[in-house]
């Protein structure tokens, strides 16, 4: 009797730790969905301003015609094409930086592309420690062998996020 008790014992400790490990990463995947909303936000915020830095009256015309185009793109990019937008986008606006001296003409509309790179930056950082640790997580055998992650897709980091901002 004490045998049957034991194992019973046994068998719910093991469905309460699978259970416990599935909640963990769902926790973990839903920490990868927040994490990307945010930096989806931060990054659609980054081309709408780079937008109105376009239109800003000492822009040149081939100048406004880069920033444009490239916060557009950055804009409406599918996530396949992302990676490239975003970079185009960064690419954009350090050239603008370098040959310009519109920065020193309007340093509040610079300060807040300074702090959104900033935020950016801080995005990017979660983002990829999320991302890392739902990979982690997913490689154990026992996720694996119980298929714990159910149809969740493994979640994956983007060449932008790589880029120099």
């Amino acid at each position: 009797m004490s045998g049957f008790i034991l194992g019973l014992l046994a068998i719910l400790i093991f469905i309460w730790y699978l259970t416990f490990s599935a909640n963990r990463l769902d926790r973990l995947h839903h920490r990868v969905e927040t994490s990307w909303a945010n930096l989806d936000s931060i990054l659609q915020r980054r081309a709408a301003l780079a937008g109105e830095i376009a239109h800003l009256k000492e822009v040149d015309p081939a100048t406004n015609l880069l920033l444009t185009s490239a916060a557009h793109q950055a804009r409406e990019a599918e996530i396949s094409e992302r990676s490239e937008a975003e970079s185009g986008l960064s690419e954009a606006l350090k050239l603008l930086r370098l040959e310009s001296d519109i920065p020193e003409i309007y340093p509040e509309v610079f300060g807040e592309l300074d702090s959104i790179t900033d935020r950016l930056r801080t995005a990017i950082a979660i983002h990829q420690e999320s991302v890392t640790a739902t990979q982690k997580r997913r490689e154990k055998l026992l996720i694996r062998a119980f298929r714990l992650a159910g149809r969740a897709p493994l979640p994956v980091t983007y060449p932008f996020e790589d880029d120099v901002l």
